[in-house]
């Protein structure tokens, strides 16, 4: 199940009062809007200040996300909110989406955790507009024209900072393969797999 349909049910049960609706809804997507607050805020402690700020917004108001014509995008958006009142307070001269801080892929397999350190440093070379589109795209699964409205800009300026990222990555982990004995090789795809995938858009579930 995605999370766009996994956050889609638990917010139609949120909308009609599960009391366990709002536990779920933290356990579903914390990890996942942890990451991209660190994105923005380059900073672990702001990041979970961020997620905290987010779901306790929504805690007071849940019917504003239960009546959200797309509940994942809605909540990424609060997240991005309150990260950036944060970024703002600290550093007002910093730009809004930064280089990635660190980069923790979500269920890394054992065998790919040997690649994580090239992959962070790859990743920490992106431009800032260029991380956060890959980590949209890539990992939560936005399209072009949803994070194009996230981050105001055109679709068009969306997918041209995708497929730029893409050929500084797919250039930065060839030669982390290429280093690597050839039975290796497999284990470094599996941890970045969908970096020579199309960036051809795909309709959610």
């Amino acid at each position: 199940m995605s999370i766009w349909t996994q956050i889609r049910e638990i917010t139609t049960d949120l909308g009609n009062d599960d009391p366990t609706a709002m536990t779920r809804l933290y356990d579903a997507s914390a990890p996942r809007l942890l990451r991209y607050a660190v994105t923005l805020t380059r900073n672990q402690a702001d990041a979970e200040d961020a997620v905290q700020s987010a779901l306790v917004r929504i805690a007071r108001r849940p019917k504003l996300l239960a009546a959200a014509d797309r509940p994942w995008a809605y909540l990424v958006r609060v997240v991005r909110n309150e990260a950036l009142k944060i970024v703002e307070k600290r550093r007002p001269v910093l730009s809004l989406a930064r280089i990635l801080h660190a980069w923790r892929p979500l269920n890394c397999p054992v065998e790919a955790q040997e690649t994580r350190a090239q992959v962070q440093h790859a990743v920490r070379r992106l431009p800032g507009e260029q991380a956060e589109v890959i980590v949209l795209k890539i990992w939560e699964e936005f399209t072009f024209a949803e994070i194009a409205e996230l981050v105001g800009e055109s679709p068009n300026t969306v997918a041209s900072r995708y497929r730029y990222a893409l050929e500084k990555l797919e250039r930065a982990l060839h030669g982390v393969a290429a280093a690597l004995p050839h039975e290796r090789h497999a284990s470094v795809a599996s941890s970045v797999p969908t970096l020579h995938s199309s960036s051809q858009e795909v309709d959610h579930a």
